[in-house]
C-alpha cells in the first residue's frame, strides 16, 4: 500500500513563514505539491522566501500578528479572491524571555493576542472553506514548554500552554467534520530565535554563549539542536492524507529531551 503523502494542489496558509521554522514548513508542504500562501509582516522577506519554494502557484500575504483585525481583513480578502484553504499552519514569533515574576501584564496580553487570538481568528475564517473542500488540517507550532516549562521563558510558557488547550478543545469540535487539529512541539531548534535566547541567557548568567549552548546540548540525548527543516517535515506529514487519523495530539520533536513519556 502506498503511503499517501502527496498534497497535490492542496491550498495551504503558513503563518510566520518568511524565515525559520515557518519557512521550512512552507517548503516541505510545497515539496509535497501543495500550493502555499506565505504570511508574515515583512514584504521583502516574504518575496525572498516565496522564490525559494519548489513548484508553482504560490503566493504571499503581508500581515502583522500584533494586529489581529488587520490579519483577519487581509486573509478574508485573499480567500474571497482566490478561494478557501485546506491547510493552516499557525506559527508566530515567541515572546521575549525572562522570569515570569518580572513580566509586565502587557507582555501576556501581547503574547495571547499574537498566538491565541490570531490563531482563533484564522480558524474561524478558514474552517468553513475546509468543510467546503472536504479536507482540513490545522497544525500549531508551539513548544516543548507545553510539557515541561522552560526556565526564563515565563510569558512564553504560559502562552504556549494556552494554545495547546485551545487546540485540544478545537480538535474535539472539528473531528466530526474530518478536520484534524494537531500541535508540534519543537525542542531547541537552530534558528535566529534560539541564538537570541542563548545570548540573553549568557548575559544573565555572566557566561559565554558557547557555554550556554553546550549546557543545552547536554540535555538532548541526540546531542544536537534540530534543524528547522526537521520540524517542517513533521508538520508536512501531519498535513498529509497519511495523517488522517491523527488529531488532538501535542507531538514533541525534541531529540528525546523531554523526560516524560
Amino acid at each position: 500500500m502506498k503511503i499517501r503523502l502527496r498534497l497535490n494542489d492542496k491550498p495551504a496558509l503558513v503563518c510566520g513563514s518568511s524565515a525559520g521554522i515557518g519557512l521550512e514548513c512552507a517548503r516541505s508542504l510545497a515539496d509535497l505539491g501543495a500550493s502555499v500562501t506565505l504570511c508574515a509582516r515583512s514584504e521583502a522577506d516574504l518575496d525572498t522566501a516565496l522564490a525559494s519554494l519548489s513548484g508553482s502557484g504560490h503566493s504571499r500575504i503581508v500581515a502583522d500578528f500584533d494586529e489581529p483585525d488587520q490579519l483577519s481583513e487581509v486573509v478574508r480578502s485573499h480567500v474571497d479572491q482566490v478561494g478557501p484553504f485546506g491547510i493552516l499552519v499557525n506559527n508566530s514569533g515567541g515572546p521575549p524571555g525572562g522570569p515570569i515574576l518580572d513580566a509586565d501584564s502587557d507582555e501576556f496580553l501581547t503574547a495571547i493576542g499574537r498566538h491565541v487570538v490570531c490563531n482563533h481568528r484564522l480558524v474561524q475564517l478558514l474552517v468553513p472553506g475546509m468543510k467546503e473542500l472536504g479536507y482540513g488540517r490545522i497544525v500549531n507550532i508551539i513548544s516543548t514548554s507545553v510539557r515541561e516549562p522552560i526556565q526564563n521563558l515565563g510569558v512564553s510558557n504560559t502562552t504556549r500552554g494556552a494554545v495547546a488547550s485551545w487546540a485540544k478543545t478545537l480538535s474535539k469540535e472539528l473531528g466530526p467534520h474530518g478536520i484534524t487539529v494537531n500541535s508540534v512541539l519543537p525542542g531547541f531548534t537552530d534558528t535566529a530565535r534560539l541564538g537570541q535566547l542563548i545570548q540573553k541567557r549568557a548575559a544573565a548568567q555572566g557566561t559565554t554563549p558557547e557555554q550556554v549552548a553546550s549546557d543545552w546540548l547536554d540535555t538532548i540525548p541526540l546531542g544536537r539542536f534540530a534543524s528547522a527543516d526537521e520540524i517542517g517535515t513533521v508538520v508536512a506529514f501531519l498535513c498529509s492524507p497519511a495523517a488522517s487519523y491523527i488529531s488532538g495530539v501535542c507531538l514533541p520533536v525534541d531529540g528525546g529531551r523531554l523526560s516524560g513519556i
